[in-house]
C-alpha cells in the first residue's frame, strides 16, 4: 500500500509492505493511466449515448404501439358496426315483407266488399222497380229471387266476423332476449382492455476497474475446464410436432418457437399446444427473441437472418449474410451469429458487423448464447462446449465425460 514519507516515517516506521508513494507516483506511466481513461470515457459516453438513441427509438415505437391500439379499437367499432347494420337491414327487409302481404290481404277484401256492395246496392233497385202493377205471383218470385242473393251477402258478412283479414292488425316486434344481455354486458364493460407498460431491462456493461487493476486481471485470467454439470429440470411439457426439430426457444410470455429442422416455425402455448404456424418461407434454423413482439431467425440456405414482428405477422429485416448462418442469439441490442464451422460473427440490427470471432469445431456451429459480451457455443456433431469472449479468447471448456 503505497504512503507519503512523512506518514512512514512517524506512523509506519516498523511496517511491512509500505510503499512510498512518491515512488508509486515516478514509476506510474502517466500516459497509458491517461490512454486507459480516455478509453473509459468513451466507453461510457459510447453507453450513454446508446441509452440515449434506444430511447428516443422507444418514443417512436411507443407512438406506433399508440396508433396500433387505436386501429385495433377503430377494428372493433367497425365489426361492430357492420353486424349491427346487418341485423337491422335483416329486420327492416322482414317488415316490409309483412306490410306488403298484409296490404295485399286488405286490399283483395276491400275490392271483394266493393264488389259485394255494388251487387246489394243494384238489388235494393230491383226491389224497388217491382210494383203492384204487376200480378201478385210474378211480385213474389221477384222479391224471393232478390231475398235469396240477399241471404247470401248476409252470410258473406257474416262470415267476415271470422275471416283474418277482416281483422286489424299490428306490426310488433318481439325483441331478442339476447340484446338485453348484450347491452347489460356492455354497460359493466368498464374498459375495452387494459393498457400495461411492460419494462425490459437493458443490459449495460461499463467496465469499472482500474487501468492498474485492468492490466493484471488480463494477464491472470486463464482457461479453465469444467469437468462437471448439473441442470435442472423447471418443468416438463409435451408436444406433438412430429418432426425432426432444429430449435426452440422459450418467449418472454411464457409461449413457445419450435422450429422444424430446416422448415416451418412453429407457434406453441405456454402448454405446449400449437397456436398456429407464423407465416414466414424458407427453411428455418435457429431463434432468437429481439423484445417482446420480436424475434429473429436464420435462414442457411439463403445466407440470410429475417427479423419477424410476431404481432403484425410480417418480416420487417432481412440481413443478408456472405456464408451460410446457423445458431443465432441475441444480447445488448446486437445478434451472434454462427457462420460455417469457424466464425462467430457479432452484428447490430442492420447487420453491421461489430466483431469477428475465429472460433475452430467440427461441424456446423448450430448452437450459440451469447451474454455478457461473451459466447456460449457448440457444433453440430460436436460434444465440447466452448466459451469465448468478443477478444477470441477462449476461457472456458466442458469435455463431457463418456461412460466406457
Amino acid at each position: 500500500m503505497p504512503c507519503c514519507d512523512e506518514c512512514i516515517s512517524i506512523s509506519h516506521s516498523k511496517c511491512t509492505g509500505i510503499k512510498s508513494l512518491a515512488g508509486v507516483v515516478e514509476k506510474t506511466k502517466i500516459e497509458k493511466c491517461k490512454e486507459s481513461l480516455d478509453k473509459d470515457i468513451n466507453s461510457a459516453l459510447h453507453i450513454l449515448m446508446k441509452i440515449v438513441n434506444n430511447k428516443s427509438g422507444n418514443i417512436k415505437r411507443g407512438e406506433q404501439q399508440y396508433e396500433s391500439i387505436k386501429k385495433t379499437i377503430a377494428n372493433y367499432r367497425e365489426k361492430i358496426n357492420n353486424h349491427l347494420d346487418h341485423l337491422e337491414e335483416k329486420l327492416y327487409h322482414e317488415i316490409d315483407t309483412i306490410l306488403i302481404e298484409q296490404k295485399s290481404e286488405i286490399s283483395n277484401l276491400i275490392a271483394e266488399i266493393k264488389e259485394k256492395s255494388g251487387k246489394l246496392k243494384k238489388m235494393k233497385d230491383q226491389l224497388s222497380a217491382i210494383t203492384t202493377q204487376v200480378s201478385k205471383l210474378q211480385s213474389f218470385l221477384g222479391v224471393y229471387q232478390i231475398g235469396q242473393q240477399v241471404h247470401q251477402c248476409q252470410r258473406y258478412v257474416e262470415d267476415l266476423e271470422d275471416d283474418e283479414r277482416a281483422k286489424e292488425f299490428d306490426i310488433k316486434m318481439k325483441q331478442n332476449d339476447e340484446i338485453d344481455k348484450t347491452l347489460s354486458n356492455l354497460g359493466s364493460l368498464e374498459s375495452l382492455g387494459e393498457v400495461n407498460v411492460i419494462v425490459e431491462k437493458i443490459v449495460i456493461t461499463v467496465n469499472r476497474r482500474t487501468s492498474v487493476r485492468r492490466g493484471a486481471q488480463v494477464q491472470s485470467r486463464e482457461q479453465s475446464n469444467i469437468n462437471s454439470m448439473t441442470m435442472n429440470i423447471d418443468a416438463k411439457i409435451d408436444i406433438n410436432i412430429g418432426k425432426q426439430i432444429s430449435d426452440m426457444i422459450c418467449l418472454k410470455d411464457e409461449r413457445v418457437i419450435v422450429l422444424e429442422k430446416l422448415g416451418k416455425v412453429n407457434l406453441l402455448t405456454s402448454d405446449g399446444k400449437l397456436q398456429k404456424q407464423l407465416p414466414i418461407p424458407g427453411g428455418a434454423c435457429s431463434v432468437t427473441q429481439i423484445n417482446q413482439d420480436t424475434i429473429a431467425i436464420t435462414y442457411p440456405n439463403e445466407k440470410a437472418i429475417k427479423i419477424f414482428n410476431m404481432e403484425n405477422e410480417t418480416v420487417t429485416k432481412v440481413i443478408t449474410l456472405d456464408n451460410r448462418c446457423w445458431g443465432l442469439s441475441f444480447s445488448n441490442n446486437s445478434l451472434a451469429v454462427g457462420l460455417s464451422k469457424d466464425e462467430i460473427r457479432i452484428i447490430d440490427l442492420e447487420g453491421n458487423t461489430l466483431k469477428s470471432i475465429q472460433v475452430q469445431s467440427e461441424s456446423k456451429l448450430q448452437y450459440l448464447v451469447y451474454c455478457n459480451d461473451r459466447v456460449i457455443y457448440s457444433d453440430y456433431d460436436g460434444t465440447v462446449v466452448k466459451c469465448v469472449d468478443r477478444s477470441s479468447k477462449q476461457i472456458c471448456l466442458y469435455i463431457p465425460i463418456r461412460n466406457t
